[in-house]
């Protein structure tokens, strides 16, 4: 049953409200996932406001700069981020969540090392594009 919830960055300057059925979260153990420590769920696009802070978002891309990450430019939280994988859906950094409690949801890690440039390299299994974006660099 989905539930609403709220979350922010550190300062408040970015806000957000998801509708989800949070039964499991993600790792992932690509490069920025890794360095970042993100706690991850995910939530369809349409399940997906954002209430305030569109103009104080950075956006970071790289690798084939399909994924969107997103900071704070104030503080510098990651909150969320579109998903490769699944383009139509975010990754939501559930330490942004406003009192919500993880410590008995199951955790999964996911793979984001094979999604790589490299085509001979890439895990056959993902299903994510495999093309540069055209974003505008």
């Amino acid at each position: 049953m989905k539930q609403t919830y709220e979350g922010s960055c550190h300062c408040g300057s970015v806000r957000f409200r998801i509708e989800a059925d949070i039964t499991e979260l993600t790792t992932c153990d690509c490069s920025l996932c890794q360095k970042k420590n993100a706690l991850m769920t995910k939530v369809h696009e349409d399940d997906f406001a954002l209430l305030e802070g569109e103009d104080v978002l950075s956006e970071y891309r790289w690798n084939l700069e399909i994924a969107r990450h997103f900071f704070c430019s104030q503080c510098g939280i990651y909150p969320f981020h579109k998903k490769r994988a699944q383009p139509d859906h975010y990754g939501i950094n559930i330490k942004c969540l406003d009192g919500f409690d993880s410590s008995k949801i199951p955790v999964r890690a996911t793979e984001g090392q094979s999604m790589t440039v490299v085509e001979n390299a890439t895990n056959p299994h993902w299903l994510g594009p495999r093309v540069k974006s055209s974003h505008g660099n």
